[in-house]
């Protein structure tokens, strides 16, 4: 089986140095670079699976990484997963804006970085395949075709949007949405997203989800997910 390739920016040697051993023994083929421009020249030339992304950076910050990776076309697919210190959620919530996959926050366990790396590579892979096909996740199971979804056994009455909300988390499950990501996916990259919108529709479709309503999580100041089973 092919390894999956990683390219590592980060700027602390210690961090660079722990991230490039604890990667290697968890089967993956990973280079690491020690600044941003070093990291979009590594990135342009492998176009590995994933990019585990310092946002703090020398010369070039992470934030403009990941904004320029999603730009241009040939690397636009590839994954990124942000490394954010504690007190940086307004980052974060850029970071997503720009097209980022997932977050970790240093400091943070070796197990769950490694499962969370795992499971971007795993779903960014598979999620083009998902665009029109039926999504079993734990009890929730969407029917994009037939504009169906259910909880468990019970078909749940959606509005359009709430379909289309509940039907975008769904495809990456695990993945953090920011409140204008979910509305922009929902109703069109012109609308205007606000707390007060996304919430109430939230709310709404955890109402509907019944006893499973906790497969919608929320993330403190970032957005929504829908839970890792």
């Amino acid at each position: 089986m092919t390894k999956a390739r990683i390219v590592v920016v980060e700027d602390e040697e210690d961090i660079r140095e722990l991230l490039e051993y604890v990667l290697t023994r968890e089967g993956f083929a990973v280079t690491s670079v020690s600044d941003g421009r070093k990291g979009l020249a590594e990135v342009r030339k492998q176009l590995p699976d994933l990019v585990l992304l310092d946002l703090m950076l020398p010369g070039m910050d992470g934030l403009e990484v990941c904004s320029q990776l999603k730009q241009d076309e040939d690397t636009r697919e590839v994954a990124v997963v942000m490394l954010t210190a504690k007190g940086e959620e307004s980052d974060i919530v850029v970071g997503l804006r720009l097209g980022a996959d997932d977050y970790v926050t240093k400091p943070f366990s070796s197990k769950e970085l490694v499962a969370r790396l795992q499971a971007v590579i795993r779903r960014t892979s598979t999620a083009p395949s998902q665009e029109d096909q039926t999504i079993q996740h734990g009890p929730i199971r969407i029917d994009p075709n037939r504009h169906q979804a259910w909880s468990g056994d019970e078909s749940l009455d959606l509005t359009a949007t709430e379909f289309k909300i509940l039907h975008h988390l769904a495809r990456q499950p695990g993945r953090v949405f920011t409140r204008d990501q979910i509305l922009s996916a929902a109703r069109g990259d012109q609308a205007v997203a606000t707390d007060r919108s996304v919430d109430a529709h939230i709310r709404t479709i955890r109402k509907k989800l019944g006893d499973n309503r906790a497969m919608i999580e929320t993330i403190h100041a970032v957005g929504y997910r829908l839970k890792e089973t």
